[in-house]
């Protein structure tokens, strides 16, 4: 468990952050600016607090009331940057090798074959960083943070300067990472599809505040957009199990209980609870089920809730078969033309190609099932 209360002043900038994280990966989430690189500092001890209180599965590491102050070497914080700061003249196997050299001596870590055997790297020992993929940076960067035997893991913004390719590479191995070593992250990101996917928690900051904290359906599904801007933030958050492969066409078929759910990705049908952000500029709505089409996605559900001011788009809210609801952002002009109110039964249509596969991706609960560093 991560818990953090602290309040820091900068000229035009004032951070005032509280929250708990009760393990698994926690999302900063915000704009830039908003404050998340500064939170990442302050766990770290980069950054010192003018009051406040941080702590990590009960180990205090700052309570500016006790005067408590550990510094950075002993606080066990894994850092991640986003360029990986690898030493470039030491071989992989060697930048893994100095991480251990922080691990306190009775630290219950991770050990140097499972960390390889977890990132998918033991290729990679014999060489050195300049030869090295992005992707493959970042994996080693992580091998390396999680050798020191931390009691939490920061990553910030660990992804932003890969590219599509890159990402889809290696948000994988951080799903690995949350499920099976049990070790608390803490994500620094203002990508939607990278916390929808890892995130059990999300703290979404602006200005330097909380302003949303839950799950990822919580903190981007509740709020309905009030400008035509803000539509694009809309998001809804599906579950389903993966019932059959196309390999030919890469695609694969999610069973759900309003009908079933195509991705644009071959998941493997032992990828067990997938989550799936869907954005409601991305759903379509109609109330009688569409024949000879080529939206693989057909879901049943009736109309909840619609949300439409003067402009014009509104928010209308299914509730799908099975209990989970979706979001549409549709013209004002057609929630006319369909006639659409409260109970409407309806179905949603969804583009396969639509579906950005770096949000999809398993998940357990972040619950861990090997080792607690």
């Amino acid at each position: 468990m991560i818990t953090f209360s602290c309040r820091l002043a900068r000229p035009r900038f004032v951070l005032d952050v509280d929250f708990t994280a009760p393990g698994g990966c926690t999302a900063l989430f915000g704009a830039s600016g908003s404050g998340k690189t500064t939170v990442a500092r302050l766990i770290a001890g980069i950054e010192r607090p003018d009051r406040g209180r941080i702590a990590v599965d009960g180990h205090v590491l700052v309570d500016t009331t006790a005067g408590i102050w550990a510094p950075v070497h002993r606080r066990r914080v894994g850092l991640v940057f986003q360029d990986g700061q690898l030493l470039p003249h030491l071989s992989v196997r060697r930048n893994l090798a100095y991480g251990r050299y922080f691990a306190p001596a009775d630290a219950k870590g991770v050990d140097f074959d499972e960390v390889v055997d977890l990132l998918g790297i033991g290729h990679l020992l014999a060489a050195y960083p300049p030869t090295l993929s992005g992707g493959e940076r970042q994996r080693v960067a992580v091998g390396r943070a999680l050798l020191a035997a931390p009691r939490v893991l920061v990553m910030d913004e660990p992804l932003a300067s890969l590219d599509a390719e890159r990402k889809h590479e290696i948000l994988p191995f951080i799903e690995r990472l949350r499920d099976e070593v049990g070790l608390p992250i803490v994500y620094v990101s203002h990508a939607v599809e990278e916390v929808a996917r890892l995130a059990n928690l999300v703290v979404r900051l602006a200005d330097g505040r909380v302003i949303a904290q839950g799950t990822p359906a919580e903190v981007f599904g509740s709020r309905v957009p009030e400008t035509t801007t803000d539509r694009f933030e809309a998001i809804s958050f599906l579950s389903g199990t993966v019932v059959r492969e196309l390999p030919e066409f890469a695609i694969s078929i999610l069973a759900h209980p309003a009908g079933e759910i195509a991705i644009p990705a071959l998941l493997g049908g032992s990828a067990g609870t997938v989550r799936v952000a869907i954005q409601a500029t991305n759903v379509a709505l109609a109330t009688e089920k569409p024949r000879h089409h080529s939206v693989r996605t057909v879901l049943e559900g009736c109309v909840s809730s619609i949300a439409a001011g003067a402009g014009p788009s509104g928010i209308v809210t299914v509730e799908l078969a099975g209990g989970d609801r979706l979001a549409a952002s549709v013209t004002r002009h057609a929630i006319a033309d369909l006639g659409l109110t409260e109970g409407t039964q309806v179905f949603a249509l969804v583009k396969a190609v639509s579906i950005d596969e770096r949000g999809v991706g398993r998940f357990d609960g972040g619950k861990g099932s090997k080792v607690r560093a």
